[in-house]
């Protein structure tokens, strides 16, 4: 994808979420992020964030004490559709478009 059909997309509502995954093992709970997904305008974050979700009801609530308050945080963040970052990855895209010589 060009820089310009990036914006294009980015115009009409496309967007850059990461989603959240909780594992725990029993005294250890990790509070994780995925990669970076790009969702085109219109398209269903909850669906890219399905997996996450169940890793986490799967394997995330067995931490004392932090898997039972971290899960329902992860699963709060990714039912919504992810985290939005697409104001950060723009601003990160712009200053390496300054960095490169034409």
């Amino acid at each position: 994808m060009t820089a310009a059909e990036l914006e294009g997309q980015l115009a009409a509502g496309g967007r850059f979420v990461f989603y959240e995954f909780c594992v725990s093992f029993i005294l250890l709970t990790l509070r994780r992020q995925s990669a970076v997904y790009f969702l085109r305008a219109g398209e269903r974050g909850i669906v890219r964030g399905l997996p996450y979700c169940l890793l986490s009801l799967f394997f995330g609530w067995w931490g004392v004490p932090w898997g039972i308050i971290y899960t329902p945080l992860t699963l709060f963040t990714n039912l919504r559709g992810g985290c939005d970052v697409t104001a950060q990855l723009r601003d990160v895209l712009a200053r390496r478009a300054e960095k490169i010589p034409s």
